[in-house]
């Protein structure tokens, strides 16, 4: 049965990770594991790793009310995601903003935080968007892999983004 209030920050679990509400003051915690320039590298803002940038980041993901804090089997916190651009009447919301550190890539652990993401939001919606800088190919393939199919092209903030969608029946 489906709710009709979308909570954009319960706590989610899987047996590798954790999502759970990010906090305003885990600002450290968070610019540690975000602070590796190579998490940046293929990122529209590849100088997110920059303390003054990544409290601008950090601020804004506050300020959402959707991020989460990403956490291991250990409670370390290892990145972030969140959700945003809710739109009801569309029945569709967006996903983003995510990052882990370096060595948390390699599909395991962002495929569960994209499940755990994706079981929730499709419990509200029938859609769910992900915009990603253009020249990013290591998360356009991740996404790919989820099976989100390129929607369009599209610009924000003089970002060249690449916008895909995964509809609630084609997620497995």
């Amino acid at each position: 049965m489906q709710s009709s209030t979308f909570d954009l920050q319960p706590t989610l679990e899987g047996d590798l990770i954790r999502l759970r509400p990010l906090k305003s003051g885990e600002f450290e915690d968070l610019y540690a594991a975000a602070s590796d320039t190579l998490i940046w590298q293929l990122h529209p803002q590849p100088t997110r790793y920059q303390r003054d940038v990544f409290k601008s980041f950090f601020d804004s993901a506050i300020a959402s009310a959707g991020a989460f804090a990403v956490e291991n089997r250990d409670g370390a916190v290892i990145g972030s995601s969140r959700y945003y651009d809710f739109k009801p009447a569309e029945r569709l919301i967006s996903i983003g903003y995510t990052f882990l550190q370096r060595k948390y890539w390699g599909g395991k652990f962002n495929l569960q935080l994209k499940d755990l993401m994706l079981g929730h939001a499709f419990k509200f919606v029938d859609q769910v968007e992900f915009q990603i800088g253009d020249g990013n190919l290591r998360s356009r393939r991740a996404i790919e892999k989820i099976g989100a199919k390129l929607f369009k092209h599209d610009e924000r903030g003089g970002i060249a983004l690449a916008v895909y969608r995964l509809s609630k029946d084609e997620w497995s």
